[in-house]
């Protein structure tokens, strides 16, 4: 492995790493908010569950559609601010407000028109999100194109982003407060104006403080007007295919597809374990035991994990330390036998060490392979560079599988025997759900490890990269 320093000239100044991080947070906080904020509209506004679940997946449909051709924009737009900063800018101040204005429904409203309304701002929400979005990701690749400050940078953003996590959980808390607020409603109004203040802030600070790759060097980019609109949707799909022919980047989409969703199927286990199994359907006693098991987690993501592993990465390599951090997750699930345990509450802290190598490394060292595979693809298929096309390819396939996991969350929630009417659940259930809420991620994970074995982008090979696009270019 290369031990060769990262030059001057190609490190990124704190204060640009820290308004990339920026932009994280709020690529954290909206989600995270959102789910949280979701399960009041069953109990503050009345919206039965059927409807509510319509509403949590048609607008992922739009946003599924809406990414790939964002990311083609943004690699294809010409403007002295740049190709990502001005979508950066404007959509987070877009983002914002229509967060706000997502949840300004009135309880006493009726049901059908609080539904039409939450889904016409979901569909304004997702498109400004996406404009914020997906140009964010973008820029991250082409910061810096140097192999290992690239894991510097993923790491360092996406430190800053789990402090989302940190505050998420405790949501629930806050909102259902009597003493803060009336009522249920009044306090997802009122919280989503301190999110979508926060998110405009934070998001606008990428916009204006980081830097994008130098635009003389980008050619052969598409004209983006109305008349050549059906050329230009037939080029996206040229590109997306170049896109899913690239072999290293199938295996990042394949593992991460994995790891993720894995975690994802599972994710809501931990707090039917540790309301039914450890504290036996007692809401009083649960208290906020699963709002602490999250936010530690994200504490020790953020301070322990991520800088373990981006030092990892770039002493082994990024494929190494995948595979380590990965193999270290599955420790984690597994020690979640012994550590959910209704004699010492305490224990259940004692997995996280080991569980968030998984999220926590995964994230760091994919988003910094794809960068380096931006590289390898301007190689094979020339300019103009596809930073956007593989970012929203990338995050495409992470909110597919996403939707994917929690249709099949409630499939094995049902397999097992739950019964969410129920004020204690069997202890057959009960073991069954313990059993699948180790043995499913822990399958995935393994299944990831293996597909990114043949993963083959090295740093020496990634630096012989770098030295041909730089001779093409004509750069010095």
């Amino acid at each position: 492995m290369s031990v060769q320093a990262t030059p001057p000239r190609k490190k990124i100044p704190i204060v640009q790493k820290a308004a990339f991080g920026s932009g994280h947070l709020v690529n954290n906080l909206f989600p995270g908010a959102l789910g949280v904020f979701q399960f009041f509209l069953l109990t503050a506004f009345g919206i039965n569950p059927f409807l509510a679940g319509l509403l949590g997946g048609l607008p992922r449909l739009f946003d599924a559609i809406t990414d790939p051709i964002m990311g083609y924009v943004s690699d294809n737009t010409k403007s002295k601010y740049g190709r990502r900063k001005p979508y950066i800018f404007m959509g987070a101040i877009l983002a914002g407000l229509m967060f706000i204005m997502l949840w300004q429904m009135n309880p006493e409203a009726s049901q059908m028109f609080n539904f039409w309304y939450f889904l016409l701002m979901s569909f304004l929400f997702i498109g400004a999100n996406t404009i914020f979005s997906t140009p964010l990701i973008a820029m991250g690749y082409e910061m810096t194109t140097d192999y290992k400050e690239r894991t510097r940078l993923m790491g360092f953003a996406q430190m800053i982003g789990q402090f989302a996590w940190m505050i998420v959980p405790w949501f629930w808390v806050i909102i259902a407060n009597p003493n803060l607020f009336a009522d249920q409603a009044e306090g997802v109004r009122t919280m989503a104006w301190v999110v979508g203040g926060a998110c405009i802030i934070l998001g606008i600070l990428p916009g204006l403080f980081c830097r994008e790759i130098d635009q003389k060097n980008i050619t052969n980019q598409a004209n983006l007007t109305f008349a050549e609109a059906f050329d230009n949707l037939k080029d996206l799909f040229r590109k997306m295919g170049q896109v899913f022919k690239n072999r290293p980047f199938v295996r990042i989409c394949g593992a991460t597809f994995l790891v993720f969703n894995g975690f994802q199927m599972v994710a809501s286990f931990s707090y039917f374990i540790i309301l039914f199994y450890m504290f036996n359907g007692d809401y009083g006693l649960t208290g906020n035991w699963p709002a602490w098991f999250s936010t530690i987690t994200a504490f020790m993501t953020a301070f322990g994990v991520i800088p373990i592993v981006t030092w990892m990465a770039n002493k082994v390599g990024k494929r190494n330390a995948f595979i380590i951090s990965t193999g270290l997750s599955i420790v984690g699930y597994i020690l979640k036998w012994w550590g959910f345990n209704p004699e010492v509450p305490m224990m259940i802290f004692m997995p996280i060490p080991f569980m968030a190598f998984g999220l926590g490394g995964l994230f760091v060292i994919m988003m910094s392979m794809t960068a380096d595979v931006c590289d390898m693809d301007e190689l094979e298929n020339g300019m103009p560079r596809k930073e956007g096309t593989f970012g929203a390819i990338y995050w495409w396939m992470v909110k597919l599988g996403q939707g994917i996991a929690l249709v099949l969350s409630g499939a094995v929630l049902a397999l097992v025997g739950f019964d969410q009417n129920a004020t204690v659940q069997t202890a057959e259930t009960m073991l069954n759900l313990r059993i699948a809420d180790i043995v499913i991620p822990s399958v995935t994970a393994a299944i990831a490890i293996w597909i990114m074995w043949g993963y083959n982008l090295t740093e020496e090979k990634c630096d012989e990269i770098q030295r041909k696009l730089v001779e093409r270019r004509g750069e010095i």
